[in-house]
């Protein structure tokens, strides 16, 4: 990683982005830009009732973005590197899933009215793992908002990120096999995808 690098990590929820952030950003001297979903005071209304309060979820995380995006037009993150828990590009995504109708178009008008100009990533770092993987982290982590959370909803996210990222050319592209390959506690494991991110390729596939 060169000084200045932006690297994103995206999955579904529970795959252990926050986690490896973290831990990248300690190994190469960069700082973490973190998502903090637990901020949003719609979340647990949300996977309690997706329909009544999918919209006041959806729009929140939209001005959580914008603020971010405005956060990094005025610092200098990016000088000594990045490592981001999230992509900003996942905002649209989410959407699709959860508004319909005049709920999405309300979405898309605010959406572009915002003139979103995120930094593209470098390199991106796709974690996926199958929906019973994730439901069961996503309940020994036990978070309260994450209570309601359904596992058809959880089938949903992951479908929509294998389509997302399954002709993603925008930047470098590293997905990894999060159920098989432990990038907490199994040492080699986490050096292949650190050399993973040392090497010069546009896309590579990391499983165990």
């Amino acid at each position: 990683m060169n000084a200045g690098d932006y690297l994103a990590i995206e999955g579904p929820i529970g795959v252990g982005k926050t986690t490896l952030a973290r831990r990248l950003a300690a190994s190469l001297g960069a700082r973490v830009l973190a998502e903090a979903p637990e901020s949003n005071p719609f979340l647990g209304d949300f996977y309690a009732n997706p329909r009544g309060y999918a919209l006041q979820t959806q729009l929140f995380f939209m001005l959580q973005r914008a603020r971010q995006i405005d956060a990094l037009r005025q610092t200098d993150l990016f000088t000594g590197g990045c490592v981001a828990d999230f992509m900003f590009d996942k905002d649209p995504l989410f959407a699709g899933l959860t508004l319909s109708g005049a709920e999405l178009a309300l979405y898309h008008d605010l959406y572009a009215r915002l003139a979103w100009q995120a930094p593209v990533p470098d390199c991106v770092i796709y974690l996926h793992a199958p929906v019973s993987v994730l439901i069961q982290r996503v309940r020994q982590r036990a978070r309260s908002a994450e209570h309601g959370l359904q596992a058809d909803y959880m089938a949903d996210v992951v479908a929509a990120y294998a389509r997302f990222f399954r002709h993603y050319k925008t930047t470098r592209l590293i997905r990894v096999d999060a159920a098989t390959l432990d990038l907490v506690a199994a040492q080699a494991d986490y050096d292949a995808l650190l050399a993973a991110i040392d090497s010069d390729q546009g896309y590579m596939d990391l499983t165990g």
